[in-house]
């Protein structure tokens, strides 16, 4: 598939499930678990870009944390949701509708560099769209800077409570190691866990979780 179709049609079809809930939340309004989990890697007024953001449960939640937050979605039903979020919760993110494999989708207040890229449940690329998904992020983050990744394992494909259908699309530790093979793993680590993310993630769930640090400062 295009490039470009390949963002039209994954627009079409994360707008469809966004719209399907109606005024509910796809993945409810509370934070990632493992987000949550790492609260204290964060240190207060550090830049945080949320990647494919969804409808603003992590970064809303980062945000909440002293953090200043970019997020980046390309679904404008789901950046709707999360300033509605944002507004309810009393934070501010900068929250931008475009795509996050474009150069383009930047606001004018969006940082160079941040000092992190959060990337929760972000493996709807292929292969070939995932390493110019992965550059993107290198490219985002300050020296020294960190990636928060978390992910489904190919065992997520035994359990079908969200994620990929594909197992192309999916991570295991020694991808990533490879993937990231000139940065600093700092954690990274699989396991399960049951999830209750609304009604886009429920149920017993294989996971990965990784933090990795830029070369640099």
């Amino acid at each position: 598939m295009h490039d470009d179709d390949f963002v039209a049609e994954q627009n079409r079809m994360w707008s469809s499930r966004y719209e399907s809930v109606g005024q509910s939340f796809l993945f409810g309004t509370e934070p990632n678990r493992f987000l949550v989990d790492q609260k204290a890697h964060f240190t207060p007024g550090e830049s945080v870009l949320s990647v494919a953001d969804g409808e603003g449960r992590n970064s809303v939640w980062l945000a909440a944390q002293g953090l200043q937050v970019s997020a980046v979605e390309i679904s404008s039903v789901a950046v709707d949701k999360a300033r509605q979020l944002a507004k309810t919760r009393g934070v501010t993110v900068d929250f931008c509708c475009g795509d996050m494999l474009a150069n383009g989708w930047r606001t004018s207040r969006t940082p160079a560099l941040f000092d992190w890229v959060v990337g929760i449940f972000i493996q709807f690329a292929p292969p070939a769209l995932r390493q110019r998904q992965f550059e993107q992020i290198r490219t985002l983050l300050k020296p020294g800077g960190r990636i928060l990744l978390q992910g489904y394992t190919p065992k997520q494909l035994e359990y079908k409570t969200g994620g990929p259908s594909v197992v192309e699309n999916l991570y295991t530790e020694e991808f990533l190691r490879q993937a990231w093979m000139d940065y600093t793993i700092e954690y990274l680590e699989t396991y399960e866990d049951t999830l209750s993310e609304g009604s886009g993630h429920h149920g017993r769930s294989a996971l990965v979780g990784m933090i990795a640090r830029k070369p640099g400062r």
